[in-house]
């Protein structure tokens, strides 16, 4: 049994933050801003909007372009380092408040990498014959942990959801998936304080340990290398080559990034996906996003082969060969 998408959708809150705006409270412009990241708005959560709140929208958005319900859905898995709550795992606040609680839902914790690790887990899934139709679906909200007065990262976060659901199919769309990963230095994109390591103390907020921290030209190296990497050994899996690929549709953290791996991978600009202008970097949602945008644009036909690729925390990266089905 093979294994293809059936529905794809998003949603972004509706406050956006713009360049402008981060001109007013740090040391920064629109001008050093765009040169070094791409970036000129992210989308930022209400007070009271939830990663759960984001990752229902983008579901229903999903639901609504496949013609189908809840119901129909036999699980539900969210990609998310943003969960409402640490525990239970935030598909199941998803499932119970699209009104099918009883359904089996769980999280996937791997950061940016976490679209990758969900689609390569829930077309395992399906295509073992475990299920038969699944929601998958990247949420964040990562503006809540942003700290405004670190110019490094406070520039770089946006929130968004891309869902996208999956089912079992005659025709098998996924061609291979290359996985990594590497724990041996952590620290160089963490949270570092709230978990059993390093639980959230006074002191621990006052040093903005419970905020992001990252070592951003350690990130950058490896973020293009193992992309790149990870890209050709996904495609080598498949018996095929960059010069096959139809879309490029690579997690939106950084511009340059972006052209740096497509340049290595020989892929033109057309045939790159990007909208990290408009949402910045929202981790586990950024490719669902953009791959939920292509699709409502029009840009996908059957046939085209897609390369879905991330790079993360974890530090962890991987790569999805994809046979788009009309």
């Amino acid at each position: 049994m093979g294994v293809r998408i059936a529905g794809v959708g998003h949603y972004a809150p509706a406050k956006v933050l713009t360049n402008a705006d981060l001109e007013k409270i740090l040391d920064t412009s629109d001008e050093w801003i765009t040169t070094r990241t791409g970036m000129k708005r992210r989308h930022v959560s209400a007070a009271d909007e939830a990663t759960s709140d984001l990752a229902i929208a983008a579901a229903k958005d999903a639901l609504a372009r496949a013609s189908l319900k809840p119901k129909d859905i036999d699980c539900y898995v969210v990609a998310t380092v943003t969960p409402d709550f640490a525990f239970p795992a935030t598909g199941c606040i998803v499932a119970s408040k699209l009104g099918v609680a009883g359904k089996p839902a769980f999280d996937i914790e791997i950061a940016c990498s976490g679209f990758i690790y969900g689609l390569t887990v829930v077309s395992s899934l399906i295509r073992a014959g475990v299920y038969k139709r699944v929601m998958l679906v990247g949420a964040e909200t990562l503006t809540k942990l942003v700290n405004y007065e670190d110019r490094s990262t406070a520039i770089l976060f946006g929130d968004g959801a891309g869902a996208v659901i999956l089912e079992e199919s005659a025709v098998d769309s996924f061609l291979a998936a290359d996985l990594g990963s590497d724990g041996t230095t952590p620290e160089t994109l963490y949270l570092p304080a709230g978990g059993s390591r390093q639980p959230i103390t006074p002191a621990e907020l006052a040093a903005h340990h419970d905020k992001i921290h990252m070592a951003g030209r350690e990130v950058f190296k490896y973020a293009v290398n193992r992309m790149v990497e990870s890209s050709l050994n996904a495609l080598s899996r498949a018996n095929l080559s960059p010069s096959d690929v139809s879309y490029l549709i690579p997690h939106q953290a950084n511009r340059r990034i972006i052209d740096a791996a497509a340049q290595r991978l020989s892929m033109p600009p057309e045939k790159v996906i990007v909208n990290i202008h408009e949402y910045g970097n929202t981790s586990a949602a950024s490719i669902p996003m953009a791959l939920s945008e292509a699709e409502r644009e029009g840009k996908l036909k059957g046939d085209d082969l897609i390369v879905f690729t991330g790079f993360g925390a974890g530090l962890s990266w991987g790569a999805v060969a994809w046979r788009w089905a009309a």
